[in-house]
């Protein structure tokens, strides 16, 4: 199968680069992870280089005005960015290049990647409560960047149905088989609506978050 570019979209905490991390582990040869630059500062335990590409703001910018930038967006105030030349590393072994990237971002990828050249994948949490429970989890964010993620996840969530695929990440193992068969599978071709319960799925993680946050504040 040629190589295709794999946009995998979720809310913070959904499980997006789990998902990828798995996906790399169990077949290495037909996936790549291409590594995302940021403006954040590393958390505990990441390294430069493997996790992201930490940059300062002057850095990332002089890249984005350089087109050095397959996409690019700003998310709890940071900016992310796929670099076009992780996306021609992978492509150039031969292996799907796998996009751990943001709704904002996964659009642009969309309209330079057209299918089936791409296929772009969108991870839903299992509810609003196991969302949370990721995000505090983590203990990295302050409450005021807890509120944007919050805010930023139902904004996002709005946009699934845009999405080729959708898959519910209630189990991992489950989860990586499927966004690996949509992938490997020539005719998991886009669909052209999404499955009836996938919608109130996306309907009832809107509205939970949204009164879970009116809970919180």
């Amino acid at each position: 199968m040629t190589p295709i570019i794999v946009v995998l979209a979720a809310p913070s905490g959904g499980g997006k680069t789990t998902i990828a991390r798995a996906l790399v582990t169990r077949w290495p040869e037909r996936y790549g992870f291409s590594v995302s630059a940021t403006t954040r500062a590393p958390r505990q335990g990441e390294r430069d280089g493997e996790d992201y590409f930490f940059l300062s703001k002057d850095e990332f910018r002089r890249r984005q005005a350089a087109s050095e930038l397959l996409e690019w967006a700003e998310y709890a105030g940071e900016l992310y960015g796929t670099l076009k030349a992780e996306v021609d590393r992978v492509l150039g072994a031969g292996q799907h290049v796998l996009l751990d990237i943001e709704v904002q971002g996964a659009r642009q990828v969309r309209k330079r990647y057209p299918p089936p050249a791409s296929r772009a994948v969108f991870i839903l949490p299992p509810s609003a409560a196991e969302l949370l429970r990721r995000l505090q989890g983590r203990r990295t964010e302050s409450p005021p960047e807890m509120a944007k993620r919050r805010a930023t996840a139902i904004r996002e969530l709005r946009q699934a149905e845009t999405f080729d695929h959708v898959v519910v990440n209630d189990n991992l193992d489950t989860a990586v088989t499927t966004v690996h068969k949509l992938v490997e599978t020539p005719e998991a071709a886009p669909r052209a609506k999404l499955e009836p319960e996938r919608t109130e799925h996306i309907r009832a993680l809107i509205a939970e978050l949204t009164n879970k946050t009116k809970e919180i504040s």
